[in-house]
C-alpha cells in the first residue's frame, strides 16, 4: 500500500508537471510575442476607422493645377515625406510629370484638367511644403541623376541624421532603388540595388550617393530584395523594410524582409544588418518575415510604423483586391510573427479604369492618436503610349490621395 500510494502521488505529481506544461505551451502559443520586442505592451491592432482626408489631398490638386510655372510638379507617385529640422515637409516622389497645366475643358470635351502629351516626364522629384501645410516649389528635376543608361533612381523612405556619428550638423539620408530597364514582366524596371543619397540642410542640395546592397549578382530578378519601403525607429535601431517583386514573377503577393542600422548611420553600408529567419547578419541572404506568396504577403511597395508597442503594416490586398483595397498586418516584432491580413479597407478612387497602390503612413501630419495614410493611383493599362493619355487627359488621376486612420 505505502508503494502504491507513493507511485500514485509520484504519477500526480508527473501528470501535474505535464498539465502545467501544456497549459504553458498553449498560452505560448496563443500569445507567441510577449517575450519578443513590444512585450506585455504590444497587442493586435486593426483599422477602427478611417476618412478622406481631403485638406492634403486638395493640397495636391491645388499645387498640381498651378499654371504659374512650367518646370514644376504636375503629378506623380512614390510618395513619401519627411520633415525638415527648419518645420517645413519634403515630399519625394518616383515617376513625375511636369510642365503646363490646362484648364478644362480637355481636348475631347471632357471636364477636366489636362496636360500635353508631351509634357515631361522625370523618374524622380522632391517638392516642398512649409510649416503650416501649404506646398511651395518643386526642386530641380530629377533630383537624383540616373546612375547609368537604361537605369534610374527611384526615392522611397528618408531621415533626417547627424552627417556623422555625435556631429550636430544634419542631412537628409534618402534610401533609393535602383532599376534597370527590362522586358515583360519586368516592365517597371528589373531590381537592381538599393542606395542612399545624403542632402546638404538647409539648401538640400545632393553631395552623393552610396550603394547599400547590390543585387546583380542574384540571377533570380524575382528574388532580388530592394529596401527602403519604409522605415522605423525604434530604441538605438532604425528597421528598414523591403520587398521582392515577386507579382512580376506571377505571384498574387510579393515578400517582406526587415534590415536595421544603428540609429544615424543609414549611409554606412558596413552597419546594415539584415534579418536571415534566426538572427542579424551582415551578409547573406535576408529571410522573407512575411508572405506565402499566396494570400499572404505584401504589394510591390508598403508601410510599417509603430503603435504603442504594436507594430502596424498596411499594404494592397492579394489578388485582384489589390486593385482598390488596403489591408494590414501587425507584429510585436519588425521581425514578426505577423498576424493578418485584416481591418482591410477600400479608400475612394477617381472614376475610369483605375488602381489604387503604394500606401504609405507619413508621421509628420500624424498624431493623437490618428495616423495619415496616402495612397497613388494610375490608369490600369500596360501599354505606356494609352497610360500617358489617359493621365494626361484628366492631371487629377496621376496624384497622391490621402485618408486618415485610427487603430484598435
Amino acid at each position: 500500500m505505502p508503494d502504491d500510494a507513493g507511485a500514485r502521488r509520484r504519477n500526480g505529481a508527473g501528470l501535474g508537471i505535464l498539465l502545467a506544461l501544456v497549459c504553458a505551451a498553449v498560452l505560448l502559443t496563443a500569445f507567441p510575442d510577449d517575450d519578443r520586442e513590444g512585450g506585455g505592451t504590444c497587442g493586435p491592432r486593426t483599422v477602427k476607422s478611417w476618412t478622406a482626408d481631403a485638406k492634403v489631398t486638395g493640397e495636391f490638386a491645388r499645387y498640381g493645377d498651378d499654371a504659374t510655372r512650367t518646370d514644376d510638379w504636375t503629378g506623380g507617385d512614390g510618395t513619401h515625406s519627411v520633415r525638415l529640422p527648419d518645420g517645413r515637409v519634403l515630399w519625394l516622389f518616383s515617376d513625375t510629370y511636369l510642365g503646363q497645366v490646362h484648364g478644362p475643358p480637355n481636348p475631347v470635351g471632357e471636364s477636366y484638367a489636362w496636360r500635353d502629351t508631351s509634357a515631361p516626364l522625370v523618374r524622380n522629384s522632391a517638392v516642398l511644403m512649409s510649416e503650416s501645410g501649404r506646398l511651395e516649389r518643386t526642386l530641380p528635376a530629377p533630383l537624383f541623376p540616373d546612375p547609368g543608361a537604361g537605369q534610374w533612381r527611384w526615392p522611397v523612405a528618408a531621415r533626417v541624421e547627424p552627417r556623422s556619428p555625435g556631429s550636430a550638423e544634419q542631412v537628409v539620408r534618402v534610401l533609393l532603388w535602383t532599376r534597370t530597364t527590362g522586358q515583360a514582366p519586368w516592365i517597371y524596371g528589373v531590381p537592381t540595388a538599393t542606395e542612399v543619397a545624403t542632402l546638404s540642410l538647409p539648401d538640400l542640395r545632393l553631395e552623393g550617393v552610396r550603394t547599400v546592397l547590390d543585387q546583380r549578382s542574384v540571377a533570380d530578378a524575382s528574388r532580388r530584395v530592394l529596401f527602403g519601403t519604409a522605415a522605423v525607429d525604434d530604441g538605438d535601431w532604425t528597421y528598414v523594410f523591403g520587398g521582392d517583386d515577386g507579382q512580376a514573377a506571377a505571384r498574387p503577393t510579393s515578400h517582406a524582409y526587415v534590415a536595421r542600422v544603428p540609429r544615424g548611420r543609414l549611409a554606412e553600408p558596413g552597419a546594415w544588418e539584415y534579418w536571415d529567419g534566426s538572427a542579424w547578419a551582415a551578409r547573406g541572404r535576408p529571410a522573407a518575415v512575411l508572405g506565402d506568396g499566396q494570400r499572404e504577403g505584401v504589394g510591390s511597395a508598403f508601410t510599417v510604423v509603430r503603435d504603442g508597442g504594436t507594430y502596424v503594416l498596411f499594404t494592397m490586398a492579394a489578388g485582384t483586391e489589390g486593385l482598390t483595397t488596403i489591408t494590414s498586418y501587425w507584429a510585436c516584432s519588425p521581425t514578426g510573427p505577423w498576424h493578418g491580413p485584416t481591418g482591410s479597407f477600400s479608400p475612394p478612387l477617381p472614376p475610369g479604369e483605375v488602381a489604387a497602390y503604394n500606401p504609405q503612413t507619413h508621421p509628420t501630419l500624424s498624431g493623437d492618436g490618428r495616423w495619415v495614410l496616402s495612397y497613388d493611383v494610375n490608369w490600369l493599362d500596360a501599354t505606356g503610349a494609352s497610360a500617358q493619355a489617359n493621365l494626361s487627359r484628366n492631371v487629377s488621376l496621376y496624384r497622391p490621395r490621402f485618408v486618415t486612420l485610427r487603430l484598435a
